[in-house]
């Protein structure tokens, strides 16, 4: 391992991500209860790459440039339908 790997692994761990920053504004938000559920729930959010590395998915995805476009289309419409729910279920400016 070089220095420089071993800096941007450091600097890599100290800056906390979005699930941190999830986390904490659950908790602080609602209390130490739902920052556990939060905490969970981001866990479990890794998950699924975390099985797609294992069954080598991802090195699959990662040769397979169709594939991958096929997998980031099916991306971009289930985000399509989600903000769609939720402008339909309280309206843009509620």
């Amino acid at each position: 391992m070089t220095l420089q790997f071993l800096l941007t692994a450091f600097v890599v761990v100290i800056i906390p991500g979005t699930g941190v920053l999830y986390t904490l504004a659950i908790g602080l938000g609602r209390g130490r209860r739902a920052a556990i559920w939060a905490a969970a729930g981001c866990t479990l959010g890794i998950v699924p790459h975390l099985l797609a590395a294992t069954l080598g998915l991802a090195a699959l995805l990662h040769t397979s440039a169709l594939l991958f476009n096929i997998v980031k289309a099916a991306g971009v419409a289930n985000l399509l339908y989600l903000s769609s729910q939720a402008l339909r279920a309280c309206g843009a400016l509620t």
